[in-house]
Order: structure tokens, then sequence, then C-alpha cells
């Protein structure tokens, strides 16, 4: 294991505004675990929400969990102590922290798209196409898969030889950490394109089924219109990931420095803090049953 340190710069630019920071995250983090976890509880406390749709969002509130608590309490500890090193080890499992996360997020959107699409466009056959062995399957994949993926990214990252120590973000990524590389990294550069284009392309099936679910929401009227409102959580989700995906994209791979540290800082933090809050948040507010499960559960308690 190389005996290296990275230095966190990111929190050079925000050392003025680091008690705000603290503040801040110390409030949504808390946020994001009660939230979720009130979430998966109610799920698995209520017979009535075992079905796909529920099962698929509970996995997504237990990714949120994985995700949230992947970043904060590290960023929370690092300005605490004005601590901005981080080693290789911790590095490279937060960077297999961070993909697994997001590849978590998307997998299992993917899998609620296809559910909301069999049971929207073919409601007839719907128990017979979304078995609960189907089901299984699909949360099975949401966490394998991206498991998979991002072991043979840090396969690849842990052999490169690193010979600059500045990361200017306030976590590790692969691609900061690929640009201080000194050795060949066309295997990485190589591994990343195609995972890059199996994102995109997931990306873009999502939205073209929910692009087909319209058209027939669309056809069948005021009925339509109901269905389609079980899509709106879903969509939401979709879209904060994808922005949230976006503005960390942004911040690794083109020239930020005409943007303000602090605007770029949250930016870098939206998919790994605001995005997990949001979701169950909407989930919550949205999906009927789930309200009126919540609302049951306060009644008793």
């Amino acid at each position: 294991m190389k005996n290296i340190s990275f230095i966190l710069d990111g929190y050079k630019g925000i050392y003025d505004q680091r008690y705000i920071f603290v503040v801040v995250l110390s409030l949504l983090y808390p946020v994001m675990i009660i939230s979720n976890s009130i979430l998966i509880y109610v799920i698995c406390a209520e017979r009535g929400l075992h079905k796909p749709m529920y099962i698929f969002i509970c996995n997504l509130a237990c990714i949120n969990l994985y995700g949230g608590s992947a970043v904060t309490p590290f960023v929370l500890t690092k300005i605490l102590t004005d601590n901005y090193r981080i080693t290789w080890l911790s590095c490279l499992v937060q960077i297999f922290s961070i993909f697994t996360y997001g590849g978590c997020d998307l997998t299992n959107l993917t899998v609620m798209a296809y559910d909301r699409y069999i049971s929207i466009c073919y409601p007839l056959e719907y128990e017979k196409i979304v078995t609960p062995a189907k089901v299984a399957i699909g949360v099975v994949v949401s966490w394998l898969l991206p498991f998979v993926r991002s072991t043979i990214t840090i396969s690849i990252t842990a052999n490169l030889n690193i010979c600059g120590v500045i990361i200017e973000k306030v976590y590790c990524d692969n691609f900061s950490v690929v640009k201080l590389a000194c050795s060949d990294t066309i295997s990485n550069n190589i591994y990343g394109a195609v995972m890059m284009s199996f994102t995109i392309l997931l990306v873009v099936i999502i939205f073209y089924t929910y692009v087909r679910i319209i058209f027939i929401c669309l056809a069948l009227s005021k009925t339509g219109r109901v269905k389609f409102s079980t899509c709106v959580p879903h969509l939401t989700a979709l879209l904060n990931f994808v922005i949230g995906s976006c503005f960390e994209m942004f911040q690794s791979r083109f020239n930020m420095r005409h943007v303000p540290y602090t605007v770029r800082v949250i930016l870098s933090l939206y998919v790994l803090i605001l995005s997990p809050i949001i979701n169950p948040i909407m989930y919550g507010v949205k999906t009927q049953k789930i309200k009126e499960a919540i609302i049951k559960r306060n009644r008793f308690t």
C-alpha cells in the first residue's frame, strides 16, 4: 500500500465560512438519517406496502443512508479538526463508497422505471411479470453491479504511480486522483469512458421509459393522470440524481476557478447530502399510501 497522503485543498477555500458549513451539515445530516429511517421503518412495518414499488423505494432509502454517510461525517471531522490530509487507503475507500452510491442509486432508479412501465402499460399482466423473485433480483443487482464496477475502478486506480498530492475538493474522487498520476492512465480512461457511456445509456433508457408512460397516460385521460402521479416522485428522484451528478462531473472535469469556492463545495456535496434528503421527503409527501402509513404510525405513537 502506498505510503502517501493527499491534501484536500477545498477546505482552505471555505476557511472563513467553515463554521457555517459545520452548522448546516450538522442540521442536514440528522434530517437525512431520520427521514430515510422513517421511510424504511414505515414500509417494513406496513404489510400493505409490501409491494414491488414500495420495496424499491425502501431500497432507495437504504442507498440514501449509505451515500449520505459516505462523506458528511468525514467533511465535518476535517472542518472541526483543521486537518485537511487524507491517506491513500482512506481516499480509495471514499472513492469506492461514492462510486457504489451513485451506481446503486442509478440502477435502482432504472428498476423502478421498469416497474412503473409494466404497472401502467401492462396492468393486467403486472403480477405475472413483476414477480417476487424478479423484485429480489432487482434489489440484489442494484447493489451487486455497482459494487463490482467500483471494485474494478479501485483496482485500476490503486496501481497508478501518484506524483501530486493536492486535490482541489473537500473529499477524494477518482477523477481527481487519476489527474495526479504520472504513470500511464489509458486503462482508467478506457474503463471510465465505457462506464460513462453505460451510465448515459441507463439515464436515456429511464427518460425514454417515462416518456412512453406519459403518452400512454395522456391517452387514458383522467385515469391516466392518476396513474402518472405515482411516477412523479420517481422522476423527481431521477432529476435530483442527474442534476447532482452533473454538478459533480463539472467540478472534476472542467476548470471552475472562476466560480467562488463556497459555491463549488456546495455543488460538489449536492448529490451526496441534499439528494438523500430530498428523496424521502418527496416520497413521504407525494406517495399517498406512504403518507397515510406515516400518519397512521404517528397516531399510534
